[in-house]
């Protein structure tokens, strides 16, 4: 039942990157807002200071959460009986990182025309990249090494770090902890894993500051369960095979589970002031670009 898509055999970052400018150009550019407590983000080329990345001194705020000891300027908090950060042009700049699962349950497909969910992962990811972009917005990648920026360049550096994801994981999860304070950020995965580790990585991100989306992707056959018969399931990495007489027999159980696992995830949304979506791949990709739009646009609000 493993199964690639022939769309990921052909794909280069640069038709990924058509295709997302595809689905991006159907939706006005998304212009995230920035909930930093000490600035004020203003969108746009019209010399008004924001805070974020540069040389240009612009303000001292209060240190907060997350802020580390070398961004404290002692000499101005010596002078006070409060620590504060020397606050540089466009560093308080609202960015939004993303995270793509790469592990091998994303390279599952149930059928020939189906993509697979990493594929389907990636063209929302890049498209939302583009539509940020647009915005001029920065954005990033969680895991890549790839700093929140704007501009050609990051889109290209981003769909090449994309292609190139494949991790020997069976299940992957976030890391949070990457995360720059006050930032929001994008968890695109099937979230089939370890709960444990989602769950972590929200709790360390809500103490970060960090706001955002979750999207979980499942083909149809993970939500539909249409085995029946003699079957064996097998994990994509090979290191978990089971085999069954009667595969309809343990659809009900099945279904019960993954029914539970959803509601953990809408939970865990809900309580750390995140949202949730699932996402299928027989479903358009526009309709899940569309959805972190709005969310990431109420969200900030």
């Amino acid at each position: 039942m493993n199964q690639s898509s022939p769309t990921d055999q052909a794909a280069t970052p640069a038709s990924l990157r058509h295709r997302a400018e595809a689905h991006a150009s159907a939706f006005p550019p998304l212009l995230a807002q920035a909930e930093h407590l000490a600035a004020t983000v203003l969108l746009g080329e019209h010399g008004r200071k924001r805070a974020g990345m540069g040389d240009e001194f612009w303000q001292y705020r209060p240190t907060q959460h997350g802020d580390g000891l070398r961004d404290v300027d002692w000499r101005r908090s010596a002078r006070s009986d409060a620590t504060f950060v020397r606050q540089k042009e466009w560093q308080a700049a609202q960015s939004v990182m993303l995270w793509v699962d790469d592990a091998m349950s994303m390279s599952f497909a149930g059928g020939k025309d189906c993509p697979t969910k990493g594929h389907r992962a990636r063209v929302i990811a890049m498209a939302l990249c583009v539509l940020l972009n647009k915005g001029g917005e920065r954005f990033g990648l969680a895991d890549r090494g790839t700093p929140p920026r704007r501009g050609e360049g990051q889109l290209a550096r981003i769909a090449g770090h994309l292609m190139n994801a494949q991790g020997a994981a069976e299940y992957g999860a976030p890391n949070a902890r990457v995360l720059p304070a006050g930032s929001r950020a994008v968890f695109i995965s099937d979230f089939l894993g370890d709960p444990e580790r989602v769950k972590d990585a929200l709790t360390a991100a809500t103490d970060r500051g960090v706001r955002g989306a979750l999207v979980q992707v499942l083909d149809p056959d993970e939500e539909s369960f249409p085995y029946d018969g003699r079957t064996v399931f097998e994990s994509m990495t090979g290191a978990l095979k089971f085999e069954t007489l009667k595969a309809n027999t343990l659809r009900e159980a099945y279904l019960n589970r993954l029914a539970a696992r959803k509601a953990l995830l809408q939970d865990l949304a809900r309580k750390t002031g995140w949202r949730y979506m699932c996402h299928h791949t027989n479903d358009p990709a526009a309709k899940s670009l569309l959805w972190l739009y709005q969310s990431l646009e109420r969200g900030a609000s």
